[in-house]
Protein backbone atom coordinates (compact mmCIF):
# COMPACT_ATOMS: atom_id res chain seq x y z
CA UNK A 1 0.00 0.00 0.00
CA UNK A 2 1.47 3.42 -1.04
CA UNK A 3 1.46 6.70 1.41
CA UNK A 4 -0.98 8.08 -0.67
CA UNK A 5 -3.00 4.84 0.07
CA UNK A 6 -3.06 4.69 3.74
CA UNK A 7 -3.00 8.84 3.66
CA UNK A 8 -6.71 8.64 2.54
CA UNK A 9 -7.91 5.70 3.66
CA UNK A 10 -6.64 7.57 7.01
CA UNK A 11 -8.88 10.52 5.66
CA UNK A 12 -11.95 8.37 5.23
CA UNK A 13 -11.81 6.60 8.36
CA UNK A 14 -13.79 2.69 7.81
CA UNK A 15 -15.18 4.20 4.63
CA UNK A 16 -12.13 3.41 2.59
CA UNK A 17 -11.21 5.60 -0.44
CA UNK A 18 -13.44 5.89 -3.60
CA UNK A 19 -13.18 2.69 -5.80
CA UNK A 20 -15.66 3.21 -8.18
CA UNK A 21 -13.33 4.76 -11.19
CA UNK A 22 -10.04 2.14 -10.03
CA UNK A 23 -9.74 -0.11 -13.27
CA UNK A 24 -11.73 -3.40 -11.54
CA UNK A 25 -14.50 -1.56 -10.92
CA UNK A 26 -14.83 0.48 -14.03
CA UNK A 27 -14.56 -3.23 -15.76
CA UNK A 28 -17.74 -3.96 -13.90
CA UNK A 29 -19.09 -0.54 -14.72
CA UNK A 30 -21.62 -2.10 -17.21
CA UNK A 31 -22.70 -5.35 -17.06
CA UNK A 32 -25.56 -7.63 -18.56
CA UNK A 33 -27.33 -10.59 -17.22
CA UNK A 34 -30.32 -12.65 -17.52
CA UNK A 35 -32.50 -14.97 -15.47
CA UNK A 36 -34.26 -17.41 -16.95
CA UNK A 37 -36.52 -18.74 -14.26
CA UNK A 38 -39.54 -20.61 -14.12
CA UNK A 39 -42.25 -17.84 -14.10
CA UNK A 40 -40.19 -14.95 -15.70
CA UNK A 41 -37.19 -13.96 -17.91
CA UNK A 42 -35.39 -10.92 -17.22
CA UNK A 43 -32.86 -8.51 -18.41
CA UNK A 44 -30.59 -6.47 -16.05
CA UNK A 45 -28.06 -4.63 -17.11
CA UNK A 46 -25.90 -2.63 -14.27
CA UNK A 47 -24.16 0.60 -14.35
CA UNK A 48 -22.45 2.89 -12.41
CA UNK A 49 -20.58 2.89 -8.96
CA UNK A 50 -19.80 -1.14 -9.13
CA UNK A 51 -20.39 -1.98 -5.55
CA UNK A 52 -24.00 -0.56 -5.39
CA UNK A 53 -24.65 -0.86 -9.31
CA UNK A 54 -27.71 1.51 -10.85
CA UNK A 55 -30.21 -0.24 -13.00
CA UNK A 56 -29.78 1.19 -16.65
CA UNK A 57 -32.16 -1.18 -17.76
CA UNK A 58 -34.48 -3.87 -16.51
CA UNK A 59 -36.95 -5.90 -18.29
CA UNK A 60 -39.20 -8.78 -17.08
CA UNK A 61 -41.26 -10.95 -19.59
CA UNK A 62 -43.66 -13.52 -17.41
CA UNK A 63 -43.50 -16.52 -19.32
CA UNK A 64 -44.62 -19.16 -16.84
CA UNK A 65 -42.06 -21.77 -18.79
CA UNK A 66 -42.60 -24.03 -15.63
CA UNK A 67 -46.48 -24.06 -15.51
CA UNK A 68 -47.04 -27.96 -16.28
CA UNK A 69 -43.97 -29.08 -15.92
CA UNK A 70 -44.49 -30.92 -13.01
CA UNK A 71 -47.67 -32.90 -15.15
CA UNK A 72 -45.77 -33.06 -18.33
CA UNK A 73 -42.19 -33.65 -17.81
CA UNK A 74 -41.62 -30.00 -20.27
CA UNK A 75 -41.40 -26.95 -20.98
CA UNK A 76 -44.43 -24.87 -21.33
CA UNK A 77 -44.59 -24.46 -24.82
CA UNK A 78 -46.22 -21.39 -24.79
CA UNK A 79 -43.87 -20.47 -22.21
CA UNK A 80 -40.89 -21.66 -24.17
CA UNK A 81 -41.90 -19.27 -27.37
CA UNK A 82 -42.13 -16.17 -25.38
CA UNK A 83 -39.21 -16.83 -23.67
CA UNK A 84 -37.00 -17.48 -26.58
CA UNK A 85 -38.70 -14.31 -28.27
CA UNK A 86 -37.78 -12.83 -24.96
CA UNK A 87 -33.92 -13.90 -25.20
CA UNK A 88 -34.13 -12.85 -28.79
CA UNK A 89 -35.13 -9.14 -27.58
CA UNK A 90 -32.48 -9.28 -25.16
CA UNK A 91 -29.77 -10.11 -27.21
CA UNK A 92 -30.68 -7.22 -29.95
CA UNK A 93 -30.60 -4.84 -26.88
CA UNK A 94 -27.01 -6.07 -25.76
CA UNK A 95 -25.86 -5.47 -29.10
CA UNK A 96 -26.99 -1.94 -29.55
CA UNK A 97 -25.69 -1.12 -25.57
CA UNK A 98 -22.31 -2.77 -27.05
CA UNK A 99 -22.53 -5.18 -23.98
CA UNK A 100 -22.48 -8.24 -25.32
CA UNK A 101 -21.97 -11.64 -24.21
CA UNK A 102 -24.69 -11.40 -22.28
CA UNK A 103 -24.46 -13.53 -18.96
CA UNK A 104 -27.27 -15.89 -19.10
CA UNK A 105 -28.44 -18.54 -16.48
CA UNK A 106 -31.53 -21.04 -16.18
CA UNK A 107 -32.96 -22.51 -12.69
CA UNK A 108 -35.19 -24.64 -12.20
CA UNK A 109 -37.75 -25.34 -15.46
CA UNK A 110 -34.75 -25.40 -17.37
CA UNK A 111 -33.05 -28.13 -15.23
CA UNK A 112 -35.78 -30.52 -14.71
CA UNK A 113 -37.53 -30.28 -18.12
CA UNK A 114 -36.61 -33.15 -20.74
CA UNK A 115 -36.67 -30.81 -23.19
CA UNK A 116 -34.48 -28.35 -21.45
CA UNK A 117 -31.18 -29.19 -23.44
CA UNK A 118 -33.01 -28.75 -26.68
CA UNK A 119 -34.21 -25.31 -25.35
CA UNK A 120 -30.71 -24.22 -24.43
CA UNK A 121 -29.36 -25.20 -28.05
CA UNK A 122 -32.35 -23.72 -29.57
CA UNK A 123 -31.28 -20.29 -27.63
CA UNK A 124 -27.71 -20.38 -28.75
CA UNK A 125 -28.36 -21.26 -32.29
CA UNK A 126 -30.68 -18.24 -32.74
CA UNK A 127 -28.78 -15.72 -30.39
CA UNK A 128 -25.42 -16.51 -29.40
CA UNK A 129 -26.14 -16.76 -25.89
CA UNK A 130 -24.84 -19.47 -23.86
CA UNK A 131 -27.74 -20.30 -21.35
CA UNK A 132 -26.02 -21.98 -18.14
CA UNK A 133 -28.17 -24.34 -16.17
CA UNK A 134 -27.18 -24.08 -12.59
CA UNK A 135 -28.38 -26.71 -9.82
CA UNK A 136 -30.44 -25.61 -6.76
CA UNK A 137 -27.41 -25.44 -4.53
CA UNK A 138 -25.27 -23.07 -7.01
CA UNK A 139 -28.73 -21.13 -7.32
CA UNK A 140 -29.06 -20.94 -3.38
CA UNK A 141 -25.28 -19.63 -3.44
CA UNK A 142 -25.98 -16.94 -6.16
CA UNK A 143 -29.06 -15.87 -4.63
CA UNK A 144 -27.36 -15.57 -1.10
CA UNK A 145 -24.76 -13.32 -2.82
CA UNK A 146 -27.37 -10.92 -3.93
CA UNK A 147 -28.05 -10.58 -0.52
CA UNK A 148 -24.31 -9.78 0.56
CA UNK A 149 -24.29 -7.48 -2.09
CA UNK A 150 -26.87 -5.36 -0.68
CA UNK A 151 -25.67 -5.89 2.78
CA UNK A 152 -21.91 -6.82 3.10
CA UNK A 153 -21.39 -8.52 6.63
CA UNK A 154 -25.11 -9.77 7.02
CA UNK A 155 -25.81 -13.20 9.19
CA UNK A 156 -29.27 -15.70 8.64
CA UNK A 157 -30.73 -17.23 6.55
CA UNK A 158 -31.70 -16.04 2.87
CA UNK A 159 -35.00 -17.96 0.64
CA UNK A 160 -35.27 -17.66 -2.63
CA UNK A 161 -38.32 -18.72 -4.09
CA UNK A 162 -39.01 -18.98 -8.00
CA UNK A 163 -41.79 -20.41 -9.77
CA UNK A 164 -40.75 -24.25 -9.20
CA UNK A 165 -38.48 -23.92 -6.54
CA UNK A 166 -37.55 -22.78 -3.02
CA UNK A 167 -33.72 -22.86 -1.90
CA UNK A 168 -32.50 -21.57 1.28
CA UNK A 169 -28.84 -20.55 2.47
CA UNK A 170 -26.74 -19.59 5.49
CA UNK A 171 -24.84 -16.36 5.62
CA UNK A 172 -22.31 -14.63 8.06
CA UNK A 173 -19.36 -13.23 7.97
CA UNK A 174 -19.99 -12.45 5.05
CA UNK A 175 -20.18 -15.64 3.43
CA UNK A 176 -22.39 -18.57 2.15
CA UNK A 177 -22.57 -21.43 4.04
CA UNK A 178 -25.21 -24.52 3.94
CA UNK A 179 -27.45 -24.42 0.66
CA UNK A 180 -30.48 -26.51 -0.23
CA UNK A 181 -33.35 -26.31 -2.73
CA UNK A 182 -36.61 -27.83 -2.38
CA UNK A 183 -39.96 -27.95 -4.88
CA UNK A 184 -41.70 -25.50 -2.98
CA UNK A 185 -42.23 -22.87 -5.74
CA UNK A 186 -45.74 -22.62 -6.41
CA UNK A 187 -45.90 -23.16 -10.48
CA UNK A 188 -45.52 -27.09 -8.97
CA UNK A 189 -48.26 -26.52 -5.80
CA UNK A 190 -51.03 -25.33 -7.76
CA UNK A 191 -52.57 -28.80 -8.22
CA UNK A 192 -53.63 -30.18 -5.08
CA UNK A 193 -56.82 -30.99 -5.05
CA UNK A 194 -57.58 -29.54 -1.14
CA UNK A 195 -55.49 -26.81 0.67
CA UNK A 196 -55.81 -29.27 3.95
CA UNK A 197 -53.17 -31.63 1.33
CA UNK A 198 -51.73 -29.14 0.22
CA UNK A 199 -50.54 -27.77 3.69
CA UNK A 200 -49.52 -30.99 4.92
CA UNK A 201 -46.89 -31.38 2.15
CA UNK A 202 -45.81 -27.99 2.64
CA UNK A 203 -45.18 -28.95 6.52
CA UNK A 204 -43.60 -32.04 5.04
CA UNK A 205 -40.88 -30.45 3.03
CA UNK A 206 -40.09 -27.22 5.48
CA UNK A 207 -39.79 -29.53 8.40
CA UNK A 208 -37.27 -31.41 6.07
CA UNK A 209 -35.20 -28.68 5.31
CA UNK A 210 -35.45 -27.20 8.87
CA UNK A 211 -33.74 -30.65 9.46
CA UNK A 212 -31.00 -30.23 6.91
CA UNK A 213 -29.99 -26.82 7.73
CA UNK A 214 -30.26 -27.38 11.02
CA UNK A 215 -30.25 -23.01 11.70
CA UNK A 216 -30.97 -21.77 15.30
CA UNK A 217 -34.12 -19.65 15.95
CA UNK A 218 -33.80 -15.68 16.27
CA UNK A 219 -31.88 -15.15 13.18
CA UNK A 220 -32.95 -12.31 10.23
CA UNK A 221 -34.75 -14.06 7.46
CA UNK A 222 -33.95 -12.26 4.21
CA UNK A 223 -36.89 -12.97 1.62
CA UNK A 224 -35.86 -13.06 -2.32
CA UNK A 225 -38.38 -13.50 -5.41
CA UNK A 226 -41.21 -11.99 -6.64
CA UNK A 227 -43.37 -13.86 -4.75
CA UNK A 228 -42.47 -12.56 -1.57
CA UNK A 229 -42.39 -9.38 -2.90
CA UNK A 230 -45.98 -9.62 -4.10
CA UNK A 231 -46.84 -10.80 0.16
CA UNK A 232 -44.60 -7.65 1.17
CA UNK A 233 -46.69 -5.47 -1.09
CA UNK A 234 -49.82 -6.62 -0.06
CA UNK A 235 -48.46 -6.44 3.91
CA UNK A 236 -47.66 -2.75 3.45
CA UNK A 237 -51.47 -1.73 2.32
CA UNK A 238 -53.07 -4.01 4.90
CA UNK A 239 -51.16 -2.01 7.60
CA UNK A 240 -51.39 1.26 5.18
CA UNK A 241 -47.18 1.80 5.09
CA UNK A 242 -46.21 4.97 4.42
CA UNK A 243 -42.96 4.42 2.07
CA UNK A 244 -44.05 1.54 -0.56
CA UNK A 245 -40.20 0.53 -1.24
CA UNK A 246 -39.92 -2.84 -0.69
CA UNK A 247 -36.12 -3.57 -0.45
CA UNK A 248 -35.42 -3.58 3.38
CA UNK A 249 -38.75 -3.68 4.18
CA UNK A 250 -39.37 -5.72 7.52
CA UNK A 251 -42.12 -7.90 9.03
CA UNK A 252 -42.59 -10.52 11.46
CA UNK A 253 -44.52 -13.41 12.27
CA UNK A 254 -47.53 -11.74 13.56
CA UNK A 255 -47.29 -9.57 10.29
CA UNK A 256 -47.15 -12.61 8.03
CA UNK A 257 -50.08 -14.30 10.19
CA UNK A 258 -52.54 -11.43 9.60
CA UNK A 259 -51.66 -10.91 6.05
CA UNK A 260 -52.11 -14.54 5.13
CA UNK A 261 -55.73 -14.27 6.66
CA UNK A 262 -55.69 -11.09 4.63
CA UNK A 263 -55.09 -12.37 1.18
CA UNK A 264 -57.67 -15.67 2.20
CA UNK A 265 -60.46 -13.45 2.90
CA UNK A 266 -59.89 -10.93 -0.25
CA UNK A 267 -60.74 -10.25 -3.52
CA UNK A 268 -58.01 -11.13 -5.44
CA UNK A 269 -58.60 -8.65 -8.75
CA UNK A 270 -59.49 -6.11 -6.42
CA UNK A 271 -56.19 -6.28 -3.86
CA UNK A 272 -53.80 -6.76 -7.41
CA UNK A 273 -55.22 -3.58 -8.59
CA UNK A 274 -54.95 -1.97 -5.20
CA UNK A 275 -51.54 -3.14 -4.90
CA UNK A 276 -50.00 -2.93 -8.56
CA UNK A 277 -49.20 -6.61 -9.14
CA UNK A 278 -49.58 -8.23 -12.01
CA UNK A 279 -52.73 -10.67 -12.66
CA UNK A 280 -49.94 -13.53 -13.38
CA UNK A 281 -48.01 -13.09 -10.04
CA UNK A 282 -51.51 -12.52 -8.13
CA UNK A 283 -52.24 -15.73 -9.04
CA UNK A 284 -49.87 -17.23 -7.30
CA UNK A 285 -49.35 -15.60 -4.02
CA UNK A 286 -52.31 -17.34 -2.30
CA UNK A 287 -49.75 -20.47 -2.61
CA UNK A 288 -46.52 -18.95 -1.83
CA UNK A 289 -47.96 -17.55 1.59
CA UNK A 290 -49.01 -20.70 2.66
CA UNK A 291 -45.22 -21.39 2.43
CA UNK A 292 -43.66 -18.79 4.03
CA UNK A 293 -46.30 -19.11 6.77
CA UNK A 294 -44.69 -22.83 7.45
CA UNK A 295 -41.45 -21.46 6.65
CA UNK A 296 -41.96 -19.07 9.39
CA UNK A 297 -43.60 -21.28 11.88
CA UNK A 298 -40.90 -23.98 11.79
CA UNK A 299 -37.54 -22.14 11.99
CA UNK A 300 -39.36 -18.62 13.76
CA UNK A 301 -36.87 -16.05 12.49
CA UNK A 302 -36.44 -12.35 14.89
CA UNK A 303 -37.25 -10.73 11.80
CA UNK A 304 -38.13 -10.90 8.39
CA UNK A 305 -36.59 -9.10 5.56
CA UNK A 306 -37.49 -8.24 1.75
CA UNK A 307 -34.35 -7.84 -0.54
CA UNK A 308 -34.58 -6.69 -3.92
CA UNK A 309 -31.61 -7.73 -4.62
CA UNK A 310 -31.20 -11.99 -5.50
CA UNK A 311 -30.12 -14.26 -8.05
CA UNK A 312 -29.10 -11.18 -10.99
CA UNK A 313 -27.11 -9.23 -8.48
CA UNK A 314 -25.55 -12.00 -7.39
CA UNK A 315 -23.86 -13.11 -10.27
CA UNK A 316 -22.33 -9.19 -10.17
CA UNK A 317 -21.12 -10.03 -7.17
CA UNK A 318 -19.27 -12.99 -8.06
CA UNK A 319 -17.48 -10.61 -10.76
CA UNK A 320 -16.64 -8.47 -8.06
CA UNK A 321 -12.35 -8.90 -6.41
CA UNK A 322 -12.86 -8.98 -2.21
CA UNK A 323 -11.73 -5.41 -2.13
CA UNK A 324 -15.05 -3.81 -3.55
CA UNK A 325 -16.78 -6.64 -1.78
CA UNK A 326 -15.50 -5.14 1.31
CA UNK A 327 -16.56 -1.80 0.42
CA UNK A 328 -20.64 -0.42 2.32
CA UNK A 329 -22.43 0.05 -1.02
CA UNK A 330 -24.20 3.11 0.51
CA UNK A 331 -21.23 5.00 1.17
CA UNK A 332 -19.90 3.94 -2.68
CA UNK A 333 -23.03 5.17 -4.03
CA UNK A 334 -23.33 8.30 -2.73
CA UNK A 335 -19.77 9.12 -4.09
CA UNK A 336 -20.62 8.67 -7.32
CA UNK A 337 -23.69 10.61 -7.33
CA UNK A 338 -21.67 13.45 -6.10
CA UNK A 339 -18.91 12.62 -8.66
CA UNK A 340 -21.74 12.63 -11.28
CA UNK A 341 -23.85 14.97 -10.23
CA UNK A 342 -22.52 17.56 -7.63
CA UNK A 343 -21.48 21.11 -8.84
CA UNK A 344 -17.97 20.86 -6.41
CA UNK A 345 -17.32 16.82 -6.51
CA UNK A 346 -15.08 15.95 -3.14
CA UNK A 347 -16.70 18.97 -1.01
CA UNK A 348 -18.70 16.19 0.67
CA UNK A 349 -16.12 15.10 2.46
CA UNK A 350 -15.46 18.82 3.90
CA UNK A 351 -18.94 19.47 4.73
CA UNK A 352 -18.56 16.06 6.49
CA UNK A 353 -16.04 17.57 8.68
CA UNK A 354 -17.64 20.44 9.02
CA UNK A 355 -21.38 18.88 10.50
CA UNK A 356 -19.99 16.20 12.39
CA UNK A 357 -19.11 18.36 15.76
CA UNK A 358 -22.96 18.32 16.21
CA UNK A 359 -23.01 14.64 16.46
CA UNK A 360 -20.45 13.46 19.12
CA UNK A 361 -21.96 10.78 20.18
CA UNK A 362 -22.62 9.17 16.96
CA UNK A 363 -21.82 5.68 16.12
CA UNK A 364 -20.77 4.18 13.12
CA UNK A 365 -24.20 3.37 11.75
CA UNK A 366 -25.37 6.76 12.39
CA UNK A 367 -22.06 8.24 10.98
CA UNK A 368 -22.26 6.70 7.67
CA UNK A 369 -25.92 8.06 7.41
CA UNK A 370 -24.52 11.28 8.00
CA UNK A 371 -21.66 10.87 5.56
CA UNK A 372 -24.03 9.61 2.43
CA UNK A 373 -26.05 13.05 3.47
CA UNK A 374 -22.88 15.19 3.09
CA UNK A 375 -21.96 13.16 -0.13
CA UNK A 376 -25.66 14.31 -1.69
CA UNK A 377 -25.93 17.96 -0.03
CA UNK A 378 -25.47 19.05 -4.09
CA UNK A 379 -26.65 16.22 -6.16
CA UNK A 380 -30.20 17.70 -7.08
CA UNK A 381 -29.10 21.74 -7.61
CA UNK A 382 -30.44 21.29 -11.31
CA UNK A 383 -33.87 20.88 -9.98
CA UNK A 384 -36.15 24.12 -10.06
CA UNK A 385 -35.63 26.29 -6.66
CA UNK A 386 -38.73 25.91 -5.54
CA UNK A 387 -38.82 22.30 -5.94
CA UNK A 388 -35.49 21.09 -4.42
CA UNK A 389 -35.86 20.23 -1.07
CA UNK A 390 -39.10 17.72 -2.14
CA UNK A 391 -36.92 16.00 -5.26
CA UNK A 392 -33.86 15.89 -2.58
CA UNK A 393 -36.22 13.70 -0.53
CA UNK A 394 -37.69 11.76 -3.04
CA UNK A 395 -33.98 11.24 -4.68
CA UNK A 396 -32.72 9.66 -0.75
CA UNK A 397 -36.00 7.60 0.37
CA UNK A 398 -37.20 6.16 -3.73
CA UNK A 399 -33.41 5.66 -4.78
CA UNK A 400 -31.03 2.86 -5.22
CA UNK A 401 -29.35 2.71 -2.30
CA UNK A 402 -28.21 -0.51 -0.73
CA UNK A 403 -27.39 -1.22 3.10
CA UNK A 404 -30.00 1.20 4.50
CA UNK A 405 -33.21 0.63 6.46
CA UNK A 406 -36.60 2.31 5.81
CA UNK A 407 -36.14 4.85 8.83
CA UNK A 408 -32.47 5.27 7.97
CA UNK A 409 -33.47 6.31 4.36
CA UNK A 410 -36.50 8.52 5.77
CA UNK A 411 -33.71 10.16 7.79
CA UNK A 412 -31.31 10.80 5.35
CA UNK A 413 -34.11 12.03 3.65
CA UNK A 414 -34.91 15.02 5.59
CA UNK A 415 -31.88 15.71 6.47
CA UNK A 416 -31.76 16.63 2.81
CA UNK A 417 -34.60 18.42 2.82
CA UNK A 418 -33.44 20.47 5.32
CA UNK A 419 -30.74 21.57 3.06
CA UNK A 420 -32.45 23.33 0.89
CA UNK A 421 -35.19 24.42 3.38
CA UNK A 422 -35.70 25.73 6.58
CA UNK A 423 -39.38 24.14 7.52
CA UNK A 424 -40.89 20.73 7.38
CA UNK A 425 -44.51 21.25 8.07
CA UNK A 426 -47.23 20.94 5.45
CA UNK A 427 -45.01 18.44 3.37
CA UNK A 428 -46.51 15.80 1.60
CA UNK A 429 -44.18 13.30 3.35
CA UNK A 430 -45.47 14.23 6.61
CA UNK A 431 -46.28 10.83 6.69
CA UNK A 432 -43.24 9.25 6.28
CA UNK A 433 -41.67 11.65 8.95
CA UNK A 434 -43.34 9.33 11.41
CA UNK A 435 -41.24 6.75 10.97
CA UNK A 436 -39.10 8.46 12.80
CA UNK A 437 -38.15 8.87 16.18
CA UNK A 438 -38.55 12.99 17.98
CA UNK A 439 -34.66 12.76 18.61
CA UNK A 440 -34.31 11.52 14.87
CA UNK A 441 -36.06 14.52 13.49
CA UNK A 442 -34.34 16.53 15.66
CA UNK A 443 -30.89 15.22 14.32
CA UNK A 444 -31.91 15.20 10.86
CA UNK A 445 -33.16 19.00 10.82
CA UNK A 446 -29.58 19.96 12.46
CA UNK A 447 -27.64 17.95 10.31
CA UNK A 448 -29.77 19.56 7.33
CA UNK A 449 -29.70 22.98 8.23
CA UNK A 450 -25.63 22.63 9.05
CA UNK A 451 -25.72 21.56 5.74
CA UNK A 452 -27.40 24.40 4.04
CA UNK A 453 -24.76 26.72 6.19
CA UNK A 454 -21.84 24.82 4.99
CA UNK A 455 -23.12 25.47 1.49
CA UNK A 456 -23.13 28.99 1.51
CA UNK A 457 -19.00 28.69 2.20
CA UNK A 458 -17.71 26.63 -0.16
CA UNK A 459 -13.67 27.69 -1.05
CA UNK A 460 -13.17 24.53 -2.90
CA UNK A 461 -13.23 20.55 -2.66
CA UNK A 462 -9.64 20.85 -0.75
CA UNK A 463 -9.74 23.71 1.35
CA UNK A 464 -11.54 22.90 4.73
CA UNK A 465 -12.83 27.00 5.51
CA UNK A 466 -13.85 26.38 8.86
CA UNK A 467 -15.47 24.40 12.26
CA UNK A 468 -18.22 24.34 14.12
CA UNK A 469 -18.16 23.90 18.24
CA UNK A 470 -21.50 22.93 19.94
CA UNK A 471 -20.82 22.32 23.86
CA UNK A 472 -24.37 20.76 24.15
CA UNK A 473 -24.33 21.05 28.23
CA UNK A 474 -24.23 25.16 27.65
CA UNK A 475 -26.14 25.14 24.82
CA UNK A 476 -23.19 27.23 23.15
CA UNK A 477 -22.43 27.23 19.54
CA UNK A 478 -19.62 28.79 17.85
CA UNK A 479 -18.72 28.54 13.76
CA UNK A 480 -14.91 29.15 13.66
CA UNK A 481 -14.02 30.84 9.72
CA UNK A 482 -10.46 30.94 8.34
CA UNK A 483 -9.48 33.96 6.63
CA UNK A 484 -10.23 33.17 3.15
CA UNK A 485 -13.74 32.54 4.33
CA UNK A 486 -14.84 35.54 5.74
CA UNK A 487 -16.35 37.45 2.64
CA UNK A 488 -18.54 34.70 2.23
CA UNK A 489 -19.95 35.20 5.27
CA UNK A 490 -22.84 37.49 4.60
CA UNK A 491 -26.51 38.00 5.41
CA UNK A 492 -27.60 34.84 3.99
CA UNK A 493 -24.92 32.63 5.84
CA UNK A 494 -26.04 34.44 9.47
CA UNK A 495 -29.32 33.49 8.94
CA UNK A 496 -28.41 29.94 8.00
CA UNK A 497 -26.37 29.86 11.13
CA UNK A 498 -28.90 31.20 13.15
CA UNK A 499 -31.36 28.87 12.24
CA UNK A 500 -28.99 25.88 12.75
CA UNK A 501 -28.71 27.30 16.48
CA UNK A 502 -32.66 27.33 16.36
CA UNK A 503 -33.01 23.84 15.56
CA UNK A 504 -29.57 23.23 18.27
CA UNK A 505 -32.29 25.49 20.87
CA UNK A 506 -28.72 27.09 21.55
CA UNK A 507 -28.58 29.75 23.82
CA UNK A 508 -25.44 31.52 22.30
CA UNK A 509 -23.86 31.69 19.30
CA UNK A 510 -20.16 33.32 18.73
CA UNK A 511 -18.62 33.77 15.43
CA UNK A 512 -14.84 33.64 15.26
CA UNK A 513 -12.67 34.77 12.41
CA UNK A 514 -9.23 33.22 12.08
CA UNK A 515 -6.25 35.42 11.09
CA UNK A 516 -3.51 34.42 8.79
Amino acid sequence: MTDSTEAELSEWGPFGRPIFDDPQARALSRVGVVDVGSNSVRLVVFDGAARSPAYFYNEKIMCALGAGLGETGRLNPTGRVRALNAIKRFAALADGMGISPLTAVATAAVREAEDGEEFRREVFEQTGIRLYVIDGREEARLSAQGVLLGWPGSYGLVCDIGGSSMELADIADGKVGERVTSPLGPLKLRNFKSKKDLKAHIKTIVGDLHAKMNKETGMRLFLVGGSWRAIARVDMERRGYPLTVLHEYRMNARNIATTADYIASANLDDLRGRCGISSDRMALVPIAILVLRELVKTFKPKDITISSYGIREGMLYEQMPQELRDRDPLIEACRFAEAKDARLPGFGKVLYDFVTPLFPKANWQKQRIIKAACLLHDVTWRAHPDYRDEIAFDNATRANLGGLKHSERVFLGLSLLHRYSNKREGSRFEPLFRMLTDDEVRDAEVLGKAMRLGAMIWLNADEQFGSLQWKPKKRELKLVLNAHAEPLFGEVAQSRLAALASALSATSTDVVILKD
